[in-house]
C-alpha cells in the first residue's frame, strides 16, 4: 500500500524537516499527585532526515508521561518502539503515528528504558496493568496536518 502525501507548504518540501506533532484524544498514563491517571494530549517532535524514507525519523517526546517506553523530556524524550527499530523503505509515517497511539495505551513493562521514571513505570505496570479509558470511535478523527499557511481558517474548525 502506498500513501501519497501532498504538501502545499514549502517548509515541508525538502529534508531535513522538523515536525511538531500533537496527539489529541489518545489516552496515555501520567503520574499526578502520586496516582496514575490519564492524559489525552501528547506532544513530540519528529525530525525527518535527508535519508528519509530509508532512515527512520528521529523522535523526541515533549510532554510528561508515566510510561516504561517513553522517556521524560528531561531524560531525552526517546521513544522505545518496535516501529522505529524495524523501520525500512516501506514504512509510512501514518503507520508510525498509529503505532505511537497504540504504544501510549499499551505500555510494555517487559522492555523499559533504563531511566528512573521508566523503570518505576515498568514496576508499576507489571503489578497493575494499564487500563486506558475507552474512546468513542465516532470521536476519533483522522490525523491531519495543521498550519498550512496557504489555507484559510475554516469557520467553526478550531484546529484550522
Amino acid at each position: 500500500m502506498i500513501h501519497t502525501i501532498v504538501v502545499s507548504d514549502p517548509t515541508f518540501s525538502t529534508f531535513p524537516v522538523e515536525i511538531k506533532v500533537t496527539l489529541r484524544g489518545v489516552p496515555g498514563p501520567i503520574l499526578r499527585d502520586g496516582k496514575v491517571s490519564h492524559k489525552f494530549t501528547h506532544k513530540f517532535t519528529m525530525e525527518i532526515t535527508d535519508d528519509y524514507p530509508y532512515h527512520k525519523p528521529i523522535v523526541r517526546w515533549e510532554t510528561p508521561a508515566f510510561h516504561p517506553n517513553v522517556m521524560l523530556p528531561e531524560d531525552g524524550g526517546y521513544v522505545c518502539t518496535r516501529l522505529l527499530d524495524e523501520w525500512d523503505f516501506n514504512s509510512t509515517l501514518l503507520t508510525f503515528f498509529k503505532g505511537i497511539e497504540s504504544l501510549l495505551s499499551n505500555p510494555n513493562p517487559a522492555n523499559p528504558y533504563g531511566t528512573d521514571s521508566c523503570t518505576r513505570a515498568a514496576e508499576y505496570f507489571n503489578k497493575h496493568p494499564y487500563k486506558p479509558p475507552e474512546i468513542v470511535q465516532s470521536a476519533k478523527k483522522a490525523p491531519r496536518i495543521l498550519g498550512d499557511r496557504n489555507e484559510p481558517e475554516r469557520a467553526g474548525d478550531p484546529g484550522g
